[in-house]
């Protein structure tokens, strides 16, 4: 299997706010993605203007700003796709998964593999802050307001049974926000305690038997907070614990072995805090190691 990959830079802060994450693309290419991934093509969108205030109606920060965002980063993944190219998003926040999914489900049924330390999975009613980066996974799966949730009369993006949810460490912290519990869904959840029992690779291999076979494929998401805090302190919501990089390697490896994934994207890493940018070079080389069966 060899396939050209297609970097995409979508620096979008709309789900978040502008705390550095919006450099990401920048910092990674500067650290040597471009050339670790032998990389095809490159495009970028426009970083778009952000408003600090929530919607009272909908309770989401940016909500019309994420829709059009959506549908310019999804025209882009769309084009990588009918070029047959494997296209790899970089965020920007999490956000940007609405976008990718779109493009996906305009052309049928397909499947998503959610590495995130976090669920997402936030109402804008249990949301600290409106942010849509903590209800990315709720979105897509069509839990929201529907200027996110219907885009283009496309609802749900992702169907629950085609989900699976890998690395999630925050469900004591989820519950005190009173956020819906993504265990109660038809989506596979493999969270960190149940990925140490078993071991990242028996986990992902495990996970990826149970993506729906009735998809054309799936898509990774990577929050970059799936990873160990101590390898990746370079995010806006840190938490203890965490993949190592050779476990993500690891997986990620699994993953694009499989034949079925389609594309990817890359969020939260902020290179404001990471001042040497050693975790830029650890990204960038565990994301080189686990694409590697994409180039064979």
């Amino acid at each position: 299997m060899s396939i050209d990959l297609s970097v995409i830079e979508a620096p979008s802060v709309l789900g978040l706010r502008p705390s550095g994450v919006e450099s990401a693309p920048k910092a990674l290419k500067k650290a040597g993605l471009l050339k670790w991934l032998s990389a095809g093509s490159t495009a970028a969108l426009r970083l778009p203007p952000y408003l600090a205030r929530r919607d009272p109606r909908t309770g989401v920060l940016n909500g019309p700003a994420i829709r059009d965002f959506s549908i310019r980063l999804a025209d882009r993944v769309s084009d990588a796709l009918d070029r047959g190219r494997f296209p790899v998003v970089l965020g920007g926040d999490c956000s940007i998964l609405i976008g990718n999914l779109l493009a996906l489900r305009r052309r049928g049924r397909y499947g998503l593999f959610f590495l995130d330390g976090h669920a997402d999975f936030h109402s804008p009613r249990s949301s600290p802050t409106g942010e849509a980066a903590d209800m990315d996974l709720a979105i897509v799966t069509g839990r929201g307001p529907a200027i996110l949730t219907d885009i283009e009369g496309c609802k749900p993006l992702v169907r629950d049974r085609d989900v699976v949810v890998f690395g999630q460490r925050d469900a004591g912290e989820a519950r005190e926000d009173s956020s819906p519990d993504v265990a109660r869904t038809k989506m596979a959840v493999y969270r960190l305690q149940r990925i140490r029992r078993l071991g990242a690779a028996r986990a992902s291999r495990q996970a990826l038997r149970m993506l729906s076979q009735k998809t054309a494929g799936f898509w990774i998401h990577l929050d970059v907070d799936v990873l160990d805090d101590q390898v990746m302190p370079a995010v806006d919501y840190r938490m203890p614990g965490g993949l190592s990089l050779a476990e993500l390697g690891e997986v990620l490896k699994i993953l694009a072995a499989s034949g079925r994934a389609v594309g990817m994207d890359v969020t939260i890493y902020n290179p404001k805090l990471d001042p040497g940018a050693a975790c830029a070079r650890n990204l960038v080389k565990v994301l080189a190691q686990g694409l590697a069966p994409l180039h064979h």
